[in-house]
């Protein structure tokens, strides 16, 4: 396994396990990504967070993307990769993380869901969903993905 694709579960010890989503559907022959805005900063993201007691890792990244974007779909059944970033924590301090990442295909948005006064959500072509996050990792996930989904389409 590449660096960029190291589990979160096996991620070195510095490093907090996420588990994340990359929300998806497809229009028009072409894979969109859905992306939230992050509480603190503002910044483009993909829903993700903490391991969830009694869920697997992918159950974990579907409960974030309900909690986060309002979405409902099937997870695939493996991870596609995982992507560090650091989070900042109340105080002042921070703490790296590892993410590993599921795709979702999105087959409901809900308006009502647990974040929807604290983030906002837009539906982009992957390309454009790409340059709009902001961790290298995570951006070659989302190109690498679509690429993949385009190829299976084709």
């Amino acid at each position: 396994m590449s660096e960029s694709q190291t589990s979160a579960q096996t991620a070195p010890d510095h490093c907090a396990a996420q588990f994340g989503a990359i929300c998806y559907r497809m229009h028009r022959g072409k894979v969109e990504v859905l992306l939230i805005t992050s509480r603190d900063t503002g910044r483009w993201v993909v829903p993700k967070g903490w391991p969830i007691s009694g869920l697997n890792a992918g159950e974990t990244a579907a409960r974030e993307a309900w909690e986060e974007a309002g979405v409902e779909g099937s997870v695939h059944s493996g991870p596609l990769g995982s992507f560090t970033y650091t989070k900042g924590m109340a105080g002042k301090s921070s703490v790296l993380c590892a993410v590993e990442v599921f795709a979702l295909r999105v087959e409901a948005i809900k308006d009502r869901f647990p974040e929807r006064k604290e983030r906002q959500r837009k539906w982009f072509a992957a390309a454009k969903a790409a340059r709009k996050v902001v961790e290298p990792d995570l951006r070659k996930l989302i190109l690498d993905f679509a690429r993949q989904s385009a190829a299976l389409r084709a």
